[in-house]
């Protein structure tokens, strides 16, 4: 295969980063693009250099090689379900759905069907993902410490349950993910939300939400999310072990060994570019990088889920293999 050809489902602000990564790989050409909003879709296609096209049935017909599904939580399903019955290569953009019921379904059609698979848990490409479980190879860690204190995004979806899920779900999610890489599985959380929404026009998710979690190894953790804020405060995962501590974000990693702080930065978009390659060499069947293939990414869903089903009915939440 010469290169990789690429359709993208969803023309919003993701979909253009991604086109914009992909763009910039000798090896993709990146063939069509389909959106809800007609207009948005040929807008898009003219800013990459595509076509705009009327549904998912249109972009399979075009013998695209693979297929970005980059679309509001709410939306997920028919798409991947398309896709992966074609027998194309399929990214997907987190959260992978609204709740479990989507995913679980998806997460088996693509085992069954054995298509190459990715989801956007970037972080994972991180240099700082490498320095941190390098520094962690020989000392567990015992304690997590979560935060993803932020604004309103600017998607009017977002402030609505039925459409995104709530912050943990669609946004700290990452931040779980994280946790899961760096400390382990988590057995069980305990979560409790304030029920006040931010002061968006009729917004339902709530504006504070704090999680206790228990994981399969012993370690402990919280993570701790607002959205009431006018400015992206933090969005990263502290974790302690025997004489050490670590803080990550998407920017970088700080680590103190007993000395002074070592702090490492990171360009966000390496991580971010490095996902979107590891894909591609995927497709080509060039190396097998994907961090996070979907049933991976199933496993982070259904953490937030538990969050979330934790936070809405105030009891403790088990997390138990599917």
């Amino acid at each position: 295969m010469a290169g990789c050809r690429i359709g993208i489902v969803g023309a919003g602000g993701v979909a253009q980063r991604h086109a914009r990564m992909l763009a910039g790989f000798d090896d993709v050409q990146l063939v069509c693009v389909t959106d809800v909003d007609a207009d948005r879709a040929r807008v898009f296609a003219q800013d990459h250099e595509m076509r705009a096209v009327p549904g998912v049935a249109e972009v399979l017909e075009t013998d695209v090689d693979a297929v970005y599904v980059c679309v509001p939580p709410v939306a997920h399903g028919s798409a991947e379900e398309a896709v992966a019955a074609a027998g194309r290569a399929l990214f997907v953009e987190k959260p992978i759905g609204l709740d479990c019921e989507v995913p679980e379904r998806i997460g088996k059609l693509v085992d069954e069907t054995g298509v190459v698979t990715a989801v956007g848990h970037h972080w994972r490409y991180s240099p700082a993902v490498t320095w941190a479980r390098q520094a962690l190879a020989d000392r567990p860690v015992r304690l997590a410490m979560g935060a993803w204190l932020d604004k309103v995004p600017p998607v009017g979806w977002w402030v609505h349950r039925d459409r995104s899920g709530g912050q943990v779900i669609e946004q700290a999610i990452h931040v779980l993910d994280l946790a899961r890489v760096l400390v382990g599985d988590v057995a069980e959380v305990h979560a409790f939300a304030d029920g006040k929404p931010p002061g968006e026009p009729d917004a339902d998710v709530d504006g504070a939400t704090v999680v206790t979690m228990r994981f399969a190894n012993g370690a402990v953790g919280t993570l701790a999310a607002t959205c009431m804020l006018g400015w992206k405060h933090r969005a990263g995962l502290e974790v302690y072990a025997e004489g050490l501590a670590l803080s990550m974000t998407e920017d970088g990693l700080e680590l103190r060994d007993g000395g002074d702080p070592s702090v490492r930065p990171v360009d966000p978009d390496t991580a971010k570019a490095a996902a979107d390659r590891a894909f591609v060499d995927a497709v080509l069947g060039r190396r097998d990088d994907v961090r996070t293939p979907y049933c991976e990414a199933l496993q982070t869903h259904r953490l937030a889920c538990a969050v979330a089903d934790s936070a809405a009915q105030g009891v403790p939440v088990k997390l138990t293999e599917a």
